[in-house]
């Protein structure tokens, strides 16, 4: 099972990861896998090249386990990235309302 996990503060969604593998399907063949994949690095690429950001990202050898945190960023730089973030929860929540066997969606508020 994929495990998402969005960490949020008052201002916004600063920092995700993700663990595991769906395993809907054989490697290769996993749909459930393919989309999430699709969906965080097409959102993770879109904040860089839209808005330039580069975040602190962590990358497991073999996959099955990612972490991403947005560094500071001024009001509008941060705006911008929290819409395409946004944007892939809307995404994640769709994939799990279908798929929910295979991939789980947590989200915790956090001080600053």
């Amino acid at each position: 099972m994929i495990k998402f996990t969005i960490h949020r503060t008052a201002s916004g969604i600063q920092s995700f990861e993700m663990t595991g593998h769906a395993n809907f399907a054989e490697h290769g063949k996993d749909l459930v896998c393919a989309g999430v994949s699709a969906v965080v690095f097409g959102s993770i690429n879109a904040i860089e090249s839209l808005c330039h950001v580069q975040a602190n990202i962590k990358l497991g050898r073999n996959g099955g386990f990612l972490t991403y945190a947005l560094p500071k960023l001024d009001d509008e730089t941060f705006q911008n990235a929290q819409l395409l973030l946004e944007g892939m929860m809307v995404s994640l929540k769709t994939i799990e309302m279908d798929y929910g066997k295979y991939i789980r969606i947590k989200e915790t508020m956090q001080e600053v």
